[in-house]
């Protein structure tokens, strides 16, 4: 989720439970408490680009860091606070608000480590964009009558929009899915792994994805209430068998890297159509038909005690907005 809007989901959060008083002061709290988690992308290696992805969502969004990302929290808000608030009520509050930026991210894709260091295991339900304009206005709107009138029932109904707009993604990803068993059924398919979720900022058109036979098929469905969902059929690449090729470089920094970005792309790597000798993560794609990955690295086997260079590839072009403003309006 961006910053703005887990600052504002925060913000709702935290004047849900104020007194009329004090809601302007415990909004400030709450925003501030939402966005820390995500000061995680400043966790960065110049020689180790795979170290940044590793940690975000990581232990900054896990539940056992809560209190203590809480505490970090009021200790920057309560000077600002202080003539309204005790650092006790602003801990608490700042815990509302911490809170909510894990359990948010994983209503998006990527997943959150919410049982760090337990498991590694990122959790997601994919429900949301990580950036949607009319999800965040809905919020906007709430917060913003919340703190103006200083009425926390605006906050109510800002959280209510939450729900709702999520119950929406959850049932818009339920026929997704629903599209993605039927292809494969017509193609003879039996899915291995399936990835089902929307593209950027919207809830009507949703990137279809599943693997089959060492196979990514990639496909995009727009799915309108109360009409048949239009399917766009897409195009599928090879996953790349890592393992395999690089078994003779085993146990190289390469290596190694290799496998961790394995892992972070939840075992869906193929090579990127467009760059000659980069490894993409297959789940990620401009347009959810194509199987051009969003980022990859490029492993170079001259240099094996080096750690591989971690690049993305968004150059949206006019024909990709096109394509998408096409597929997005259903024509």
């Amino acid at each position: 989720m961006d910053p703005v809007t887990h600052g504002l989901i925060g913000a709702s959060a935290a004047q849900s439970f104020a007194e009329k008083q004090k809601i302007r002061a415990l909004s400030l709290v709450g925003f501030v408490s939402a966005i820390l988690p995500d000061l995680d992308v400043l966790i960065t290696n110049a020689s180790d680009p795979l170290l940044n992805l590793e940690y975000h969502r990581q232990f900054s969004h896990a539940f056992l860091f809560i209190p203590a990302g809480a505490l970090i929290a009021a200790g920057l808000t309560w000077w600002f606070v202080r003539k309204e608030l005790s650092f006790k009520q602003t801990y608490l509050f700042s815990l509302l608000g911490y809170g909510t930026a894990g359990l948010i991210d994983t209503f998006t894709s990527y997943g959150v480590q919410l049982l760090w260091p337990f498991t590694d295991e990122r959790f997601n339900w994919n429900l949301i964009s990580v950036f949607d304009p009319l999800f965040s206005i809905g919020i906007i709107i709430a917060v913003g009558f919340a703190f103006y009138k200083r009425n926390r029932l605006f906050a109510w109904l800002g959280l209510g929009w939450i729900a709702l707009y999520l119950l929406f993604g959850y049932t818009q990803r339920q026929k997704a899915k629903d599209v993605a068993f039927n292809l494969a059924q017509q193609r003879g398919h039996q899915i291995e792994q399936l990835i089902v979720k929307p593209t950027i900022a919207n809830e009507l058109l949703w990137s279809v994805r599943y693997t089959h036979d060492g196979i990514l098929y990639a496909d995009g469905v727009r799915l309108l209430p109360y009409t048949s969902p239009i399917i766009y059929k897409g195009m599928s690449a090879k996953l790349l068998h890592w393992q395999q090729e690089y078994t003779s470089f085993s146990g190289t920094t390469m290596y190694n890297d290799i496998r961790r970005f394995n892992t972070l792309s939840n075992g869906i790597l193929i090579t990127h159509p467009d760059h000659p000798g980069v490894i993409g993560d297959g789940r990620y794609a401009l347009l959810p038909t194509s199987v051009s990955p969003l980022w990859g690295i490029k492993a170079d086997t001259l240099q094996l005690d080096q750690h591989v260079e971690f690049n993305t590839y968004r150059d949206v072009t006019p024909g990709i907005r096109t394509q998408f403003k096409n597929m997005l309006l259903g024509n």
